[in-house]
């Protein structure tokens, strides 16, 4: 059977209001006593339920989500999934936020992290930017002894508990092979639209993609990658110009979320030939599957990212281990024919805020 603080008590002969002042840290205990109390708890094996004493104590835990602002739709759905989660989060004792940040900008994510932790927050999630500034943020979150998650985008080196996401070279090695097949021995180069390269997701998607069409038995032209910062009028630029001065464009692999202005591109040139893989299910990208212009798409999991999380930050401010398999975020690959049915809508702003 399990000790309790009454067998501590017992053992070392002092009252329960002692033991919890020293299970606690709290002042008002002589050095000897102390010293009693510890004993016990050690000659016991005593390890204390964190969990069931903040539950005791009614803690809420503040968790705020930090996420890039602008024209993405996968990271809006991540930001309504919060919103979501924080509808029920009073009865799961959470407290669920939401901050943006200009995309692929290092220092306003430093900044948000460190803004975070001068609030006293339980744990925080953000998708990460690769850079010295991001880097020095976590460990100072770290050393406040806030909890820390990457989300979608990961930083391995960095003092991160855990990542939360699929794994991106694996993501883009999937890519590569459905391209490599799809395209078969059809001649033409491959095209690659990213929204930045500074954030460790593009990066791996493009690692594995690579690796893929490699060693694809048809050797094939992977042309340089186009940086479209997520921005759908500067996606549409750079892809209207590539299939202007590339006719014989065999592929488009779209590893970022530009694919608005791309599946625009696409419709506006008529270039129903061109084999495109995309990430993440959105509107744009589902009507690209249906319409032709898309040809499969990878997904991931908004909601069970954002609920994967909260799990993750609540075990690690409680000092619980993480159930790894329940937090491993799965990949979907969605063509025409497997399309599921589409989602409610959610409304932003019913819950949570900036």
């Amino acid at each position: 059977m399990r000790p309790t603080v009454h067998d501590i008590a017992d053992k070392a002969g002092v009252s329960l209001a002692t033991v919890d002042r020293v299970l606690n840290g709290r002042p008002g205990v002589r050095a000897v006593t102390r010293a009693k109390v510890e004993a016990a708890i050690a000659a016991l094996g005593y390890v204390r339920d964190v969990a069931a004493a903040n539950l005791a104590k009614s803690r809420i835990y503040p968790l705020v989500f930090i996420l890039p602002e602008g024209d993405n739709p996968f990271m809006r759905e991540l930001e309504a999934e919060v919103r979501r989660a924080g509808l029920h989060s009073a009865a799961e004792r959470t407290q669920l936020s939401v901050v943006t940040v200009p995309a692929f900008d290092v220092a306003a994510l430093a900044a948000a992290i460190d803004a975070a932790v001068a609030e006293n927050v339980s744990g925080i999630a953000a998708v990460a930017v690769d850079g010295p500034e991001v880097f020095s943020a976590i460990e100072r979150a770290r050393a406040a002894g806030v909890p820390f998650v990457t989300l979608v985008s990961d930083l391995a080196g960095s003092a991160r508990d855990h990542f939360i996401g699929v794994d991106n070279i694996a993501a883009g090695r999937t890519a590569g092979s459905l391209m490599g097949r799809f395209l078969a021995t059809r001649p033409g180069p491959v095209a690659v639209l990213a929204g930045s390269m500074r954030v460790r997701d593009h990066g791996e998607r493009l690692e594995g993609f690579l690796a893929a069409m490699s060693a694809m038995p048809v050797a094939r032209a992977i042309l340089p990658v186009l940086e479209g910062q997520d921005d759908p009028e500067l996606s549409f630029s750079l892809i209207a110009e590539c299939l202007a001065v590339v006719p014989d464009l065999a592929g488009l692999y779209s590893l970022g979320a530009g694919n608005r202005g791309l599946i625009r591109a696409l419709a506006a040139a008529g270039r129903t030939d061109v084999c495109v893989i995309a990430h993440e299910l959105t509107a744009e990208t589902r009507a690209g599957l249906e319409n032709g212009l898309v040809d499969a798409v990878l997904n991931q999991d908004a909601g069970h990212e954002v609920r994967s999380a909260v799990r993750v930050l609540r075990a690690k401010a409680d000092g619980l281990p993480v159930n790894a398999a329940q937090e491993r975020i799965r990949l979907d690959i969605f063509i025409r024919d497997n399309l599921p049915a589409e989602p409610d809508a959610v409304d932003p702003s019913a819950a949570g805020g900036n």
